[in-house]
């Protein structure tokens, strides 16, 4: 299934409390179940004023109906193309 970046500006989410956070991952994890196998949760990502978070899903309809169900924006939804890390300079070139 394709993998996808998730931004949902939350004003001042990096101030969220702990117990928020806790409350927010716990509404997330409900509504992954209730859409299960179709969207799965990786991780995510919390800045100033956005969460970034990682999915897989078969489709952006998955994605927006998980945000939908769960309150959630869904500011933009992108499909990762590749993933790149330290260790992809160590490839050579064919």
């Amino acid at each position: 299934m394709p993998k996808y970046v998730i931004e949902r500006d939350i004003p001042g989410a990096g101030q969220l409390s702990e117990r928020d956070l806790i409350a927010i991952s716990i509404k997330s994890r409900k509504v992954v179940a209730e859409l299960a196998p179709h969207v799965q949760w990786l991780q995510s990502y919390v800045t100033g004023d956005r969460i970034y978070c990682v999915y897989i899903a078969e489709n952006e309809d998955q994605i927006r109906e998980h945000a939908k169900r769960g309150g959630f924006p869904a500011n933009r939804i992108s499909a990762i193309a590749t993933i790149i890390d330290p260790t992809t300079a160590e490839r050579t070139a064919a």
